[in-house]
């Protein structure tokens, strides 16, 4: 069962909250959201999701920020209809094209044109559905990286729905070892593959940054694709440097663009240079090479 907790405040206090809960949260994976609730008002809602089994903590953390902030006002919680929101949102979805990658549901298989290169992810419970920044951007990022290096063996860390891997499979026909620290996400990737058929070369393995038998055994990579979030890419840099085969090129995203210089600046202490940012709305992906 999944509950949202919220704070109602002005619009300057409820983007104040909203950042520090962003930074609160950053590695715990929620969702943070602020909506208009009273345009005559200026009033805003600050919303943050979480399971059930963690209210209590989150209630807590939640508590300290506002207090922290100085914003005063209470905090509500509501407890959601068991609906598999997932699959609610991705019926609804269009397809969403990123270079030559059309990523979509069962229900938009019409729409996949002679060149494209098709993905199509099921409804399940697992990140990456192409229509986030984070997502569309490393597609691209993919393509041109691909085309130019050629990699031979790749990792794509933190795979989620396992979009990034089924592309690179796609476009290069080069062996892929996709990993996720939540099973559930895994065992949702291994799915993605079969369905659309590249599941020969790719493998899915549930582990925790670099820490699994199998992600040794493949090092090192041409090319490391890992869309997560920007405080765990920092922390993963040095590993990033063990495991990545020198010349070879990274691929990072789930940053937002103000913490672009802070990510770049901790893999330039690993000796990674920076090649290239894309931008979409307030997601950046990047471009290194060590």
């Amino acid at each position: 069962m999944q509950c949202r907790l919220f704070f109602s405040a002005p619009e300057p206090d409820a983007r104040r909250l909203y950042e520090l809960l962003d930074v609160e949260f950053e590695r715990d994976g929620h969702t943070i959201a602020i909506t208009e609730i009273d345009e005559a008002a200026g009033l805003h809602s600050v919303e943050l999701y979480v399971d059930e089994a963690g209210l209590d903590e989150a209630r807590a953390r939640m508590h300290a920020v506002v207090a922290r902030a100085g914003v005063e006002g209470a905090i509500e919680t509501e407890t959601l209809p068991d609906i598999d929101w997932v699959a609610r949102s991705l019926e609804g979805l269009k397809p969403v094209r990123a270079g030559r990658f059309l990523v979509h549901g069962a229900h938009d298989r019409d729409q996949v044109r002679a060149n494209d290169l098709s993905i199509e992810i099921e409804a399940a419970q697992a990140f990456g559905t192409g229509h986030h920044g984070t997502t569309a951007g490393c597609l691209e990022m993919i393509a041109d990286v691909v085309r130019r290096e050629r990699p031979a063996s790749v990792l794509d860390l933190g795979t989620g729905s396992g979009v990034l891997a089924i592309a690179v499979a796609k476009l290069a026909h080069v062996p892929v070892l996709a990993t996720d620290i939540d099973p559930i996400a895994t065992a949702v990737a291994a799915r993605n593959m079969r369905l659309n058929r590249v599941g020969a070369d790719v493998d899915a393995v549930t582990a925790t940054g670099f820490r699994h038998r199998e992600i040794a055994r493949r090092a090192p990579y041409d090319l490391i694709v890992a869309n997560i979030l920007a405080r765990p890419l920092m922390q993963l840099a040095p590993g990033m440097a063990r495991h990545l085969r020198p010349g070879g090129s990274l691929i990072l995203s789930g940053i937002l663009a103000r913490q672009r210089n802070a990510v770049i600046a901790a893999y330039a202490g690993q000796r990674f240079g920076h090649v290239r940012t894309l931008t979409r709305g307030e997601w950046v992906s990047l471009h290194l090479k060590r």
